[in-house]
């Protein structure tokens, strides 16, 4: 199978437009299964979602795929789009904990939890916050005791409001008892964007988007909040390891609309399953950053509610409305 990279997917024009895999046969039917992405192309997920197309196709004989990407409203959007897509088989997307809970606790969406099957995680990637290269900040004690000599000053630019960059941004901020400036973007690139510009101080982002950045010299980290150094970044020091006991990231995940017959729902979870334990897609995933975490429907839906559950004392004690 041939490789999937990122650069390979720009070369090939892919990367803005749908990706549709050939195939044989048909599933359920002569269409193809619309795989719904809540952000813009170029992103982790959207790389995620188009390298996974072949290894899915391959366990799920007759069936194609189709990406789409269906960005906005912090994904609020795709999510919808997803909810409300008649449930036969032909709509899978990918969800994200904490985004899929913030968003029902912050406001009342048009979509709800309960308009999801779940049918398995992909992706755990930890959050992280990165500077710009000649920053003069070379770790998280020096970033806080910026912060503090200039209160409601030093900006962190994150994903958007209630994501779980937002989330590691306000814990930090809890923890140095001062307040940073939220900036929310509509993707990494303005993000990085404004980091290199000036606009911000620190990218609150995730470890395994940055590191082809980091590699590039376009962004320096100076920390993972994963609870130790992941196999992917083991240069990089965690949180705990500065003195900060602050942990936060994104699961990635399938989900179809909640009527989908259980019949189609099995077979395209253990697709998922056949995908995830396939050594080819571990090694395309390692290339791609893309810190692999393999939960069936069941983790998976557990994962989904108990999070809700966490988010919603956190919403009681500290609402992250800015």
């Amino acid at each position: 199978m041939p490789s999937i990279t990122r650069r390979s997917l720009v070369a090939a024009g892919l990367a803005g437009a749908p990706l549709v895999a050939l195939g044989q046969g048909s599933w359920p039917g002569e269409r193809p299964i619309s795989f719904i992405v809540p952000f813009p192309p170029g992103g982790g997920t959207d790389v995620m979602a188009r390298a996974m197309v072949p290894y899915l196709e391959r366990y799920l004989p007759g069936a194609r795929f189709v990406v789409l990407n269906r960005p906005g409203a912090g994904a609020e959007i795709g999510y919808t789009a997803l909810a409300g897509a008649p449930p036969d088989g032909l709509t899978v997307g990918v969800v994200i904990v904490p985004s899929l809970q913030t968003i029902t606790i912050e406001r009342t969406p048009r979509y709800r939890r309960q308009d999801f099957a779940f049918l398995g995680s992909v992706v755990d990637d930890p959050g992280g916050f990165f500077v710009a290269p000649d920053s003069p900040l070379r770790g998280l004690a020096e970033l806080a005791d910026h912060a503090r000599a200039n209160p409601d000053k030093v900006a962190v630019g994150t994903a958007g409001i209630g994501s779980d960059d937002h989330l590691l941004m306000l814990g930090f901020e809890r923890l140095i008892g001062t307040r940073l400036v939220h900036v929310p973007f509509a993707g990494q690139a303005p993000t990085i964007t404004a980091l290199l510009g000036r606009h911000i101080t620190v990218a609150a982002m995730n470890i395994g988007e940055s590191l082809e950045l980091v590699k590039q010299g376009q962004v320096r980290p100076l920390a993972q909040a994963a609870p130790a150094r992941t196999t992917l970044a083991p240069d990089i020091p965690t949180f705990r390891e500065q003195g900060f006991d602050l942990t936060g990231g994104v699961v990635r995940g399938l989900a179809v609309p909640a009527g989908t017959p259980a019949p189609l729902r099995a077979r395209l979870e253990a697709a998922l399953l056949a995908t995830m334990d396939d050594p080819a897609w571990q090694a395309e995933a390692g290339r791609l950053y893309q810190p692999l975490r393999r939960m069936d429907g069941a983790g998976f839906t557990r994962l989904v509610e108990e999070e809700a559950e966490r988010l919603r004392l956190l919403w009681r004690d500290r609402p992250w409305k800015d």
